[in-house]
């Protein structure tokens, strides 16, 4: 017993010793914590868009023959009415000289029928059938003239010309594909909006002719703001979107069709519980949070997350104004563990977020 008695004295000591270190550890160990706040603010949402150009057409051949001139270049900016094609006008200026002969025919036999009518040797019938034959004969020269004229294929429209799917001695079908030309002067941008925001979108005042901006691919937004223009009318029932389109003005031309990029909406927000994001973690797809409860203890909560922000949650359910949250430290800390901490203003941690509140 004596051996056992000593050894019982360093145990307990050590005991002492341990939780001692611990306590002074504990309490050494002071955590940020803060509370939501309330306020109305705007925040920006980002949606995939497509940029196309207000006109872009496919330039078909309106004749079949061969192509015997390409009068642009691939990439060029063509104005309206300028030349783009032609093909070979042989046999369509024959058909010009061959309808135009048989209006010269028409025209001799009419005007011997109206002489022999005058002199009420023939009847007015066979007067009629010579100027109905005439009639025929200018409508069949102004039909070949027609397709002597799509020989030539010029610009619809002042834009730029695409890529060539044909080259000079290319024997073309009546309808095929040549290229096409996009009118890049202004943009139309879709871009797909859920129906919960859809709703938002027009329960705000300011909805109509709404200004958006656009985030292209590298990241840059681009120097002019759009307009949001039109809505379509139905939703898709598989994803429960409903497009939407900005027009956005192109005068140096640097969007180009088939173009993709993020429209940035600048939307308005009342009375949102805001959060900082670091504030919270994930387990199995849902957010919590930690608050503390009277006694200063650790409590975990899920809470419903309505709107994601830069840095920042609008929380829709799970917390109240009046709530501490842990801030910082969210790793460090187990539940039901008791902390000290130093209280930080809402409104200071928001501002360090640069999120502006009214």
């Amino acid at each position: 017993m004596k051996k056992l008695f000593p050894l019982l004295c360093i145990i307990i000591v050590a005991t002492q010793s341990c939780k001692s270190h611990h306590e002074e550890k504990e309490a050494r160990t002071s955590y940020v914590v803060t509370s939501p706040i309330k306020a109305d603010t705007t925040f920006t949402k980002d949606y995939v868009c497509q940029i196309h150009a207000i006109n872009h057409i496919e330039v078909r051949a309106l004749e079949k023959g061969y192509l015997q001139h390409i009068y642009v270049d691939e990439g060029q900016y063509v104005k309206k009415g300028q030349l783009l094609f032609q093909i070979m006008p042989s046999l369509y200026q024959a058909e010009v000289s061959k309808a135009q002969a048989e209006v010269k025919a028409a025209n001799i036999e009419y005007s011997n029928t109206k002489s022999l009518a005058d002199k009420n040797i023939v009847a007015a019938n066979e007067l009629a059938m010579a100027d109905a034959n005439l009639d025929k004969a200018k409508a069949e020269l102004a039909l070949a003239r027609t397709h002597l004229g799509f020989t030539n294929i010029r610009a619809p429209f002042s834009g730029i010309v695409d890529r060539f799917l044909v080259r000079v001695g290319s024997l073309l079908d009546e309808g095929e594909l040549l290229t096409s030309l996009s009118d890049n002067s202004k943009m139309w941008v879709y871009f797909n909006v859920p129906e919960s925001e859809y709703l938002n979108f027009r329960a705000n005042k300011k909805a109509d002719k709404a200004q958006v901006h656009l985030l292209m691919a590298n990241n840059q937004l681009f120097p002019y703001q759009g307009v949001v223009e039109t809505i379509e009318a139905d939703f898709d029932n598989e994803t429960g979107n409903i497009p939407f389109r900005a027009t956005f003005p192109n005068p140096d031309r640097l969007l180009r069709h088939g173009e993709t990029g993020n429209i940035r909406m600048t939307e308005p927000l009342t009375s949102g519980l805001i959060v900082p994001q670091k504030a919270t973690f994930e387990v199995l797809d849902k957010k919590y949070i930690y608050v503390l409860d009277a006694k200063d203890r650790i409590r975990s909560k899920e809470i419903t997350v309505g709107t994601e922000m830069e840095d920042l949650f609008v929380v829709t359910s799970g917390l109240n104004e009046s709530d501490k949250i842990l801030l910082e430290g969210i790793r460090k800390v187990k539940e039901n563990e008791k902390i000290s901490y130093e209280f930080k203003d809402p409104r200071a941690v928001i501002g360090a977020l640069k999120l502006s509140t009214e």
